[in-house]
């Protein structure tokens, strides 16, 4: 460890140790919050922790409920999407109603799914899900992010594959024998 990294750890440690009980209680005040308080906070810092270069942090309160705010509407997003498709596979086949084995293995694989996104890094994950949930452009992306298209288009590569690999471990549509 560098003693960049020390120095950044120490310092996301001391934002923490100051401004988690206030993010935790700002939080609990969002109108609809059907989402763990605690693991929101908790997954800001763990962003706070994964940005290279942090600077002096003039007005970290406002940078933690940013993160945050986007870390919620990304779960939101996430949730919707994941209502959109359940609603969705119910209405494909008029014929017989899809029994709810079928419904299950759907919502696990949807969960699967999830599992597997959430292994990407901050950047790549909000990058896959800005593209495929929200239909941003690679330079939209670039900038809402603050990255280079050049990054949006590795870190699409790199989401990409995962999801690849997890499509071939874990296949949506399992039929019975």
């Amino acid at each position: 460890m560098s003693g960049t990294d020390s120095s950044h750890r120490h310092d996301v440690g001391g934002l923490f140790r100051a401004h988690y009980p206030w993010l935790c209680a700002r939080l609990r005040q969002i109108p609809g919050a059907g989402f763990s308080v605690e693991d929101i906070a908790a997954e800001t810092f763990v962003q706070l922790l994964e940005s290279p270069g942090l600077t002096p942090i003039r007005e970290p309160r406002a940078l933690l409920i940013t993160i945050a705010r986007r870390l919620i509407y990304q779960l939101w997003r996430r949730r919707d999407l994941e209502r959109q498709h359940l609603d969705q596979l119910q209405h494909i086949d008029q014929g017989p109603v899809t029994s709810p084995e079928v419904l299950l293995q759907l919502t696990q694989a949807l969960h699967g799914l999830d599992r597997t996104l959430k292994r990407l890094p901050g950047k790549v994950r909000a990058t896959f899900l800005l593209s495929r949930i929200d239909g941003l452009t690679y330079p939209q992306i670039a900038a809402e992010l603050g990255i280079s298209q050049r990054s949006v288009s590795v870190y699409m590569t790199r989401s990409q594959a995962l999801c690849a690999q997890h499509s071939a471990n874990e296949p949506l549509h399992q039929r019975s024998a």
